[in-house]
C-alpha cells in the first residue's frame, strides 16, 4: 500500500510539472531529495525521475497541520521599550496567535517578529518567544504581551520553563 501511495504521489509530482515518474516499483525505492519536501521547491528540471516521495508527503502525521479558523497573521506589533532589566521587545499577538494549533504557528509568528524586529534574531530571544508560544498562551491567554530581552541567558529547556520563560532574572 505504501509503495501505491509513493506512486501516486510522485505521479501528482509530475502532474505540476515538478519531476518525472517511474512506474510503481521504483517509485517506492531511493532516497528522499535533499531539499525542503515543499513540491515548489523542487526543481523541473531534476536530473533523476522522482524515486520515492518524501515521507512528509506520505505520512499524514509528518505534514504540518493547519489551523482553518486561526490564520496568519499571529503578531500584530513588536515595540521595544527599556525596563529595568534592560531592553526588552514587547510582543503584540493577535487573537489568531493566542489561539491557534497550527503545527508551524511558533514558525510563522517568529517570522512575523523578525519582519517588525530583525535585531531580534538570537538563540535567547527566539527560546524565550518559544517559551511564551508555548506555555503563556496557556497560563496566562489575556496577557497583553509576550516580552523577551536580549540580555537574558540562553539555558536549556527545562531551566527556561522553571523560570517561567524568564531566565536569569525577574520579568520585566
Amino acid at each position: 500500500m505504501l509503495a501505491s501511495v509513493a506512486a501516486t504521489v510522485a505521479c501528482v509530482v509530475l502532474l505540476v510539472g515538478v519531476a518525472g515518474c517511474d512506474d510503481e516499483s521504483s517509485s517506492a525505492t531511493g532516497s528522499e531529495p535533499s531539499t525542503s519536501p515543499s513540491p515548489s521547491a523542487a526543481s523541473p528540471a531534476a536530473s533523476s525521475p522522482v524515486a520515492s516521495a518524501p515521507s512528509s508527503w506520505i505520512e499524514p502525521t509528518a505534514s504540518p497541520t493547519t489551523d482553518p479558523v486561526n490564520l496568519p497573521p499571529y503578531i500584530d506589533h513588536v515595540q521595544w521599550v527599556q525596563t529595568q532589566v534592560g531592553p526588552s521587545l514587547q510582543i503584540h499577538p493577535t487573537s489568531s496567535g493566542r489561539k491557534t494549533t497550527s503545527d508551524n504557528g511558533a514558525d510563522v509568528a517568529w517570522a512575523e517578529v523578525l519582519a517588525l524586529a530583525p535585531n531580534a534574531d538570537t538563540a535567547g530571544m527566539r527560546a524565550q518567544f518559544d517559551c511564551h508560544w508555548t506555555y503563556a498562551r496557556i497560563v496566562a491567554p489575556d496577557k497583553p504581551s509576550w516580552n523577551i530581552e536580549p540580555d537574558r541567558p540562553v539555558v536549556s529547556q527545562q531551566e527556561m520553563i522553571n523560570s517561567m520563560c524568564n531566565p536569569g532574572g525577574p520579568e520585566e
